[in-house]
């Protein structure tokens, strides 16, 4: 069970943490989330995966010509492959490869995803500066939704080797990998309250893993509907993605 402390830090879950530095690692450290499904019926994570199947299907359809029109103008403008892809943490701590548009100059990219993201990265081009804030880059990803490598809403799916304030994730959080019970979301909790953004902070980096470990302790499939109803609210008022 979560703690008392971390509890009431997220009874509202549409409450962005306002102080990331009073996240304490004991208060992740100390939860009990073996069995993820045992709180939550067959029928969520039923339901959770026809939602995927449904949901990133329609979408891939719908957004067709969109898609379409991002890959060539990413080709346009600079040389290679409009796709980027990069190895990450999936379910169960096994590896899969997630697709993104290429957001940077070709012989800029890093596949290894260990080199983070800064704002006003010199990397990112003209165009995948938009495509970042906007979050459009990450259209692709709806191919591994609905494969079955990701959800819709899950844990954010981080690069294999990941640092957060210059620290290994698995150094800095020990129960870092209890995060992976679950398939990695396109949105999540920590995002939905806006947690985004390059982890140069250990601080930072537990708000996020806390905001990941009470998502999958207390997952429901309609605590999935609220998260992506307020992820669409929050990137109806700007976002904060770069």
């Amino acid at each position: 069970m979560l703690t008392a402390s971390t509890k009431n830090s997220a009874d509202n879950i549409f409450s962005k943490v306002a102080v990331e530095e009073d996240t304490l690692s004991s208060h992740i450290d100390v939860l009990d989330i073996e069995r993820t499904g045992a709180r939550a019926a067959l029928w969520d994570f039923f339901l959770k995966r026809v939602f995927d199947i449904y949901a990133s299907l329609m979408a891939l359809l719908v957004l067709a010509p969109v898609l379409i029109v991002i890959a060539v103008l990413i080709r346009l403008e600079t040389r290679g492959s409009p796709l980027f892809s990069q190895t990450r943490w999936g379910k169960d701590g096994k590896k899969i490869t997630i697709y993104k548009f290429r957001s940077m100059r070709f012989e800029a990219c890093d596949p290894s995803g260990v080199i983070q993201t800064v704002e006003n990265d010199p990397r990112i081009t003209f165009l995948g500066g938009i495509l970042r804030k906007t979050n459009l880059d990450e259209l692709p990803q709806l191919f591994n939704v609905l494969r079955g490598d990701m959800s819709l809403v899950g844990p954010r799916c981080h690069a294999v080797g990941m640092l957060a304030g210059g620290i290994l994730y698995e150094e800095l959080v020990p129960a870092y990998h209890r995060r992976h019970l679950m398939r990695p979301g396109l949105t999540g909790l920590a995002q939905m309250r806006g947690l985004r953004g390059p982890t140069d902070r250990p601080a930072k980096a537990r708000a996020r893993i806390n905001a990941d470990l009470y998502y999958v302790e207390n997952f429901s499939f309609w605590l999935d509907i609220k998260i992506i109803v307020g992820t669409i609210v929050s990137e109806l008022r700007g976002g904060n993605g770069f």
